[in-house]
């Protein structure tokens, strides 16, 4: 049975690009490196996974077709 906490494990990074994220995340709604990199990881994933084409050619075609009557696409 779950007791519905998260459980962590640690992963190590080099020195160097730890420091490169601390900057990179100063002053945006992230608290840590942690939660930087966990989200980077899930962007990953996520895009990984949906990797399968969600749309057809056709689909795809009308999408461009209604985008360029929108003046949006040339």
């Amino acid at each position: 049975m779950s007791d519905g906490k998260k459980k962590y494990t640690t992963v190590s990074i080099p020195t160097p690009l730890f420091r490169k994220i601390e900057k990179i995340i100063e002053g945006t709604g992230f608290t840590s490196v942690s939660s930087y990199v966990t989200y980077v990881l899930r962007e990953l994933i996520a895009e990984h996974e949906g990797e399968e084409e969600p749309f057809t050619k056709e689909d795809e075609e009308r999408i461009k077709e209604k985008l360029r009557a929108l003046g949006y696409l040339d």
